[in-house]
Formats: C-alpha cells, sequence, structure tokens
C-alpha cells in the first residue's frame, strides 16, 4: 500500500531515528495491522512521537513491539 494518511517518517526524523531501526519498528507493528495501512501509520506515528518526545527509547519501543506481537 502506497497511501500515507500519517506522516510518521517526518516524525521518525525528528526523533533522530536510524533508517534501519525505522525499519525494524515499522517490521514489527506491521505483523499487528498486515491489512490496515491507516493503523499502521498511526501506531507508527505514536511511537514514534514517544521516541521524539522522549518517553522511551529507540530500542525499548522496539522490544516492547516484539513484546506485543
Amino acid at each position: 500500500m502506497s497511501v500515507d494518511y500519517f506522516d510518521y517518517k517526518r516524525v521518525a526524523r525528528e526523533a533522530g531515528i536510524p533508517d534501519d531501526k525505522l525499519a525494524l519498528l515499522g517490521a514489527v507493528i506491521e505483523e499487528e495491522f498486515p491489512q490496515d495501512q491507516m493503523m499502521f501509520e498511526l501506531h507508527m506515528l505514536r511511537v514514534c512521537r514517544a521516541i521524539r518526545d522522549g518517553y522511551v527509547t529507540v530500542d525499548h519501543a522496539l522490544e516492547e513491539e516484539r513484546a506485543a506481537a
């Protein structure tokens, strides 16, 4: 799917999330929402904002997302 609902990539750049870790995060979240692009992007946006705002680190977010999957 190529529709963009939320600009999570901009927020990821603001947060300083490396491309490889963003891809890993996306892969884990996509497992949860394989058929729903809007929910995938919304979840990515929320995680990227949490990282940007200092509530969680990238590595901790990856751990949490993997545990939830």
